[in-house]
């Protein structure tokens, strides 16, 4: 059995011998690729100011793959290619939202909602975040998230609009 997920992708730190935080999403989407993954579509970089404290802008995208593996498999494989980046996971409270040489979330699968140990999905900040929203709407503005029955390019002109208030 395959699934469809709809990935986060998101660098703000330059990673040596790929570059600048671009160069490093497009080379997380090669490795996805390498690890066996199908990529179906890929969105164009955006810009978008950190959360937290960090002051490096990100370079965020989405990628929509096709897996045998479940949820938390895949979960598995995605901070395994984190860890190859040079990600470490903070190991404290606070640390949170710090410098991310490679950030990969998954943000919808093709199953609907699942709430396990270490993952929920649909991802549970999805909704208020631009950048999540506006690239992964780029590829799949028909996916519907499971919880609100709203469709991601509706979840997107929504968070817009309500910016805009």
């Amino acid at each position: 059995m395959t699934h469809i997920y709809i990935l986060a992708l998101g660098s703000n730190m330059r990673v040596p011998g790929m570059g600048a935080p671009r160069a490093v999403l497009s080379a997380a989407v090669r490795e996805l690729e390498r690890e066996g993954l199908r990529v179906l579509a890929v969105a164009p970089a955006i810009d978008s100011a950190a959360i937290g404290p960090s002051f490096r802008r990100y370079a965020n995208s989405a990628v929509m793959v096709e897996s045998e593996l479940g949820p938390p498999g895949l979960l598995g494989l995605l901070q395994t290619i984190e860890r190859r980046f040079g990600r470490t996971r903070a190991q404290r409270r606070g640390q949170r939202w710090r410098a991310r040489a490679l950030d990969l979330d998954i943000v919808l699968w093709s199953g609907g909602a699942l709430v396990c140990r270490d993952l929920r999905i649909p991802h549970r900040e999805m909704r208020k975040r631009d950048f999540v929203l506006g690239p992964a709407a780029e590829i799949a503005r028909g996916w519907r998230d499971p919880e609100t029955g709203f469709t991601l390019g509706q979840l997107h002109a929504r968070l817009k609009r309500a910016r805009w208030k």
